[in-house]
């Protein structure tokens, strides 16, 4: 199945013969640390800068109904973001066992290497990188 919107992906993972856990991270655009003119006039425009993961959280398919669901448990921390990057593994026996995987997901997004994961903007579109 492709997956376009976010309701694609529940869909998706409710479908799964395990019951799955999907793991978000969500991140913020900003400019990067000493950013030259070119990269402030195209983070002006919409374009370029950084993803920094600014939120952690995860949550089996029947936990949120849509992406409004999220975006709404995402806005009562007060912390501001723009995309999110969502990752799906069998739904462990332990919460526990599911921290390690935030951590190197986490990881993975702060060195770039955003391609094994799904990415989604507040409205539940996906984002292709180019």
């Amino acid at each position: 199945m492709a997956i376009s919107h976010f309701a694609d992906l529940l869909e998706e993972a409710r479908r799964q013969p395990e019951p799955q856990r999907l793991l978000f991270v969500l991140t913020r655009a900003e400019l990067p640390d000493a950013p030259s003119e070119a990269q402030r006039a195209r983070f002006a425009q919409g374009e370029g800068g950084v993803l920094t993961p600014v939120l952690c959280v995860d949550k089996t398919p029947d936990e949120l109904g849509d992406m409004a669901a999220l975006v709404a448990e995402a806005e009562e921390t007060g912390i501001a973001w723009d995309i999110a990057f969502v990752a799906a593994l069998d739904d462990p026996s332990h919460q526990a066992e599911v921290e390690p995987h935030l951590q190197r997901m986490v990881e993975s997004l702060k060195m770039g290497a955003i391609e094994r994961f799904l990415a989604f903007d507040r409205q539940g579109e996906v984002v292709s990188f180019q």
